[in-house]
């Protein structure tokens, strides 16, 4: 049996790192430039319709598309340079093979989860005095303290069960988006048609479309 040398593993993980910090560069030092400049376009380019949609919508839609494109992408040629030259097929449709036969589109969701738990948790500790719309109520108090932490304790039990691929994690979420989508569509009709709300209902509907069609990766071998 012919033995890899010993020090691919840390080259394929230094060259995950590079990208990570720059995209494309992971691929130069792997001696794969057109891979390189290629990526690099394509991140400039999903970059720019990022800070052009931002800019004719709003700072919210700038946001939202740059972790739903671009976000993902410098992610999955980050995870190109881990992998590696191939040697049998194009490099790029090898590492989609991967990232969608291993589930990584899933656990990338969950990693935005746990990124929105945190974003949450610092908008609610540093606006204690706003009250969250729920079900066309306002509460305050200890009631209103608990509806505002709600999200980010769901936003974190379904990352960390994402990232895991448990089975539990597809119930829960299921369960989260039917309290989302009902708790936005009662407020809509109450408060009105407002930029955020609408940005909810629209992100919710997609994620949950996307996570019903992928639900096989939650497969019972990976519940414990």
């Amino acid at each position: 049996m012919t033995r890899l040398p010993s020090n691919i593993g840390f080259q394929d993980i230094r060259a995950a790192v590079l990208s990570a910090l720059l995209p494309g560069l992971g691929q130069i030092t792997q001696d794969r430039r057109r891979q390189a400049f290629t990526y690099v376009a394509i991140t400039l380019l999903l970059i720019a319709l990022s800070l052009g949609l931002g800019h004719f919508s709003g700072r919210a839609a700038e946001v939202f598309f740059f972790m739903l494109l671009a976000l993902p992408w410098w992610a999955i040629q980050s995870y190109d340079a881990y992998l590696g030259p191939s040697g049998s097929s194009s490099d790029l449709r090898r590492t989609w093979r991967a990232v969608w036969t291993q589930g990584h589109d899933i656990r990338f969701l969950g990693a935005l989860f746990l990124l929105s738990a945190l974003n949450d948790s610092f908008i609610i500790l540093m606006n204690p005095e706003y009250l969250l719309p729920f079900f066309c109520t306002k509460p305050g108090g200890i009631l209103g303290l608990l509806t505002k932490a709600l999200s980010p304790v769901l936003h974190t039990m379904v990352g960390y069960g994402f990232l895991q691929l448990r089975r539990w994690a597809l119930f829960l979420y299921l369960l989260y988006a039917a309290y989302g989508l009902t708790n936005a569509t009662v407020n809509l009709t109450c408060f009105g048609p407002g930029r955020v709300r609408n940005t909810l209902l629209i992100t919710l509907a997609g994620f949950t479309a996307y996570i019903l069609w992928r639900r096989r990766c939650f497969h019972p071998h990976h519940a414990r």
